[in-house]
């Protein structure tokens, strides 16, 4: 079946949450909460299979050179077929025509942005905001195992 991607509204936001709250629960994505999502709708898009939304990321943009792939998540049952693949490589598209010259990804799945082009940097190289912002909220802080990754656009 068809994969359409697309955009987020504020409707989907309930079912972005219902999607992600496995994740979250692990650990492995963080916790946003429904106005943080509603603040940054513009960065989400969506994979959709028929009616049902099987996946999202989110670029957020740190600065005007660099910017983050985070809140990437597949529905467990439709993983294996590059959904994940298609919406990062929506993402660099979307960054590089924003004229970003740089893209993050903290992960658990290194080999994955790697198959990508994205090389791994080490921590201390993020930008402060980064930790202060998001990384102190983690449940995994100040113990982490995400690997930092960027790819040059």
């Amino acid at each position: 079946m068809k994969i359409n991607y697309q955009k987020a509204t504020l409707l989907e936001i309930a079912q972005m949450q219902a999607l992600v709250a496995s994740e979250v629960e692990t650990g492995v994505i963080l916790f946003r909460s429904d106005d943080e999502i509603a603040t940054n709708i513009r960065s989400y898009t969506l994979a959709y299979e028929a009616k049902e939304l099987i996946g999202f990321s989110a670029l957020h943009i740190h600065t005007n050179e660099l910017a983050e792939i985070r809140s990437l998540v597949i529905k467990e049952s439709k993983r294996g077929r590059k959904i994940g693949e298609n919406l990062v490589l929506q993402q660099l598209k979307e960054a590089k025509a924003l004229g970003l010259k740089r893209v993050l990804s903290l992960t658990y799945k290194q080999a994955f942005f790697q198959r990508l082009g994205f090389v791994e940097i080490p921590k201390e190289s993020l930008p402060e905001h980064k930790i202060w912002a998001d990384c102190i909220k983690c449940k995994h802080f100040p113990v982490c195992n995400e690997v930092s990754l960027v790819k040059n656009l």
